[in-house]
């Protein structure tokens, strides 16, 4: 039963022994030339404006301020939300619920913060290693754990976006589960609203995520400045 409910994260389809079901991560980013070249739409303007909202907070977030730097953010926020919401599509794989996606995402963008920050403000590094104030028997423990603490962040972003991911995704397979056995057409209704529900949930879920994942990323390269 357990294999079973995991099998449908499992990438299994495959054409000409290449899985196609990755391709379904750059589906989403096909559509933003369209918004963009499209005439003014009630969609189009509301994507403008999370996008201007999202540049001006990660704007105060980052020092120095580069409007690079921001709408790199921006576009991570963009990849993961779209992702997201592919994945809550019947029959669609969730690259975003597996740690080979959310690794890819966050182990490459903290080692480069890291060698950045060890190469080009090295005094700054090490000052971080101990916050002020602290006293000096204290020091070699803060030391220890501040280090711990950088090494576990690129986990610790991965790990957050898969299970919430994988978490939504088996609860909504349990409940479909449940549909066929249930006899009354009361239960079903009342089976069916909730499954509206937690898709609803689910697409919150979703757009939390994303923003969880942009945000700490942003802030942990605003440490490094």
């Amino acid at each position: 039963m357990m294999a079973n409910l995991f099998s449908i994260l499992e990438p299994s389809s495959s054409i000409f022994n290449f899985s196609l079901n990755w391709v379904s991560t750059l589906l989403g980013l096909m559509f933003i030339p369209y918004l963009y070249g499209a005439s003014p739409s009630r969609w189009s303007l509301c994507e403008s404006e999370i996008i201007f909202t999202l540049h001006k907070e990660f704007k105060a977030l980052l020092t120095p301020y580069s409007m690079g730097s921001t709408m790199f953010f921006v576009g991570l926020f963009s990849l993961i939300l779209y992702n997201n919401f592919l994945g809550l599509l019947p029959y669609v794989f969730t690259s975003s619920s597996h740690m080979a996606m959310t690794l890819a995402l966050s182990l490459p963008l903290w080692m480069t913060l890291m060698l950045n920050g060890w190469i080009n403000h090295t005094q700054h590094m090490f000052a971080h290693l101990v916050p002020q104030g602290t006293p000096s028997v204290l020091m070699p423990f803060m030391v220890l754990i501040e280090t711990i603490s950088n090494i576990i962040r690129p986990g610790t972003l991965a790990v957050r976006l898969a299970a919430n991911m994988i978490a939504g995704h088996l609860l909504l397979t349990l409940l479909g589960n449940t549909g066929p056995s249930m006899s009354s057409s009361i239960l079903l209704s009342i089976l069916i609203f909730s499954q509206i529900l937690l898709l609803t949930l689910e697409s919150a879920v979703a757009i939390i995520q994303s923003y969880v994942f942009a945000v700490l990323s942003t802030l942990y390269t605003g440490e490094i400045n």
